[in-house]
């Protein structure tokens, strides 16, 4: 079984660097590049570092597999569990994706602000 860590790395890429609910790019914690792309991106909020989720969650016996992992920012990752009961991840993809065209969701807010001058 591979680390979550390396599959975590894997889906961000495959993904194209965005989160898997809401489509917005994430930044990497420790990533090494050369170019100043993944440095511009760290000074993005907390809110779109990138994290492993997991589609069935752990709690209900889901493992840290290939097809059960997704990189997901840690906005839209944090969401889906705090529910009592959370949605299934394409539900809940429905849902944040519903929220982001009319402007609902948090992560859209934070990145919408023009930088302070």
């Amino acid at each position: 079984m591979r680390a979550l860590k390396i599959i975590r790395k894997e889906k961000m890429i495959k993904q194209g660097g965005r989160c898997y609910y809401c489509d917005l790019p994430m930044w990497e914690n420790g990533a090494k590049t050369n170019s100043g792309t993944q440095r511009k991106m760290e000074s993005a909020p907390h809110v779109l570092r990138c994290t492993a989720e997991h589609l069935h969650a752990r709690s209900e016996g889901g493992k840290n597999t290939v097809s059960n992992i997704v990189a997901a920012c840690w906005f839209c990752n944090s969401r889906r569990h705090r529910r009592k009961r959370p949605l299934p991840s394409e539900k809940y993809r429905q849902l944040v994706r519903e929220r982001m065209a009319v402007g609902r969701w948090q992560v859209a807010a934070v990145t919408s602000r023009s930088p302070k001058e």
